[in-house]
């Protein structure tokens, strides 16, 4: 069974989230660049065939891809053990499992956004976000 929040402990867990999450997000962007380098010299021999290659660079791109593989697993992994939910790693969007009237919602939260303003049903995604008032706060867990 998934972890149930609060909003007040959503909340309090933001600040060690979104520093897990700008790790995650640049070790993402480390990875996607050095694997299009291995992947623009792949083409290149590809398309001149025995063309010299700088061997040492490749080891460095690879060594680079490989790194920040095993960092975004890390920083992914971190995130994961608060009990919360990565829905889209590019735009930073997490979503916290709580109750409203009985029923499974998400808590909504993108990086940049000061605090979880919004809630969404489990099947509605970042598209379906209400914004959290007093009713929600009456009715959630």
């Amino acid at each position: 069974m998934a972890r149930r929040f609060t909003l007040e402990e959503a909340e309090n867990l933001l600040p060690e989230i979104e520093d897990s999450l700008r790790r995650a997000i640049s070790l993402k962007a480390e990875y996607e660049l050095a694997e299009g380098e291995l992947q623009s010299i792949g083409r290149r021999v590809t398309m001149m065939g025995g063309v010299l290659i700088d061997r040492e660079e490749i080891q460095r791109h690879k060594q680079q891809r490989d790194s920040s593989a095993e960092g975004l697993k890390a920083a992914i992994e971190q995130i994961q053990e608060f009990g919360c939910v990565i829905k889209d790693l590019d735009v930073g969007l997490i979503d916290f499992t709580t109750l409203y009237r009985g029923e499974e919602v998400y808590l909504c939260w993108k990086l940049g956004e000061s605090g979880i303003r919004f809630w969404h049903g489990t099947h509605e995604g970042f598209a379906g976000r209400k914004p959290i008032d007093e009713e929600f706060r009456a009715g959630s867990l």
